[in-house]
């Protein structure tokens, strides 16, 4: 499968952006989805995850309440709506795949990445 992340780029502190991740192929409804980020010198984190059945959506605690996950398994896409940017939110960010994935989902657990868009917000 192949994953394609737009929606990056430059916002200034306060300000929102939102992420699609367009997946090839007819199996989207059933891969666990997460959005994960990199920072310059820093490991890859989890943002968001969504179990293949859509019905537990994960955040981390840094972007709890300002970010969104939905996904449109009519459309085989995944959106990251995010609001109330930070400079620290600057990365680049992935999208990723696992089939029948479950709700409890790590970078390491993850089969299929996208190459990533680029978050940057200033202050």
């Amino acid at each position: 499968v192949q994953l394609q992340a737009s929606g990056g780029g430059l916002v200034q502190t306060g300000g929102s952006l939102r992420l699609s991740c367009a997946a090839s192929g007819r199996m989207f409804s059933t891969y666990a989805m997460g959005w994960f980020r990199q920072a310059p010198g820093q490991e890859r984190e989890l943002v968001s995850t969504v179990d293949w059945r859509g019905e537990t959506t994960r955040y981390s605690d840094s972007v709890k309440g300002r970010f969104t996950l939905s996904r449109d398994n009519a459309k085989s896409t995944l959106f990251l709506q995010m609001n109330s940017l930070k400079p620290e939110d600057t990365a680049v960010y992935y999208c990723a795949a696992k089939p029948w994935g479950g709700t409890s989902l790590q970078v390491q657990d993850m089969v299929y990445w996208g190459k990533g868009t680029q978050v940057t917000v200033s202050s």
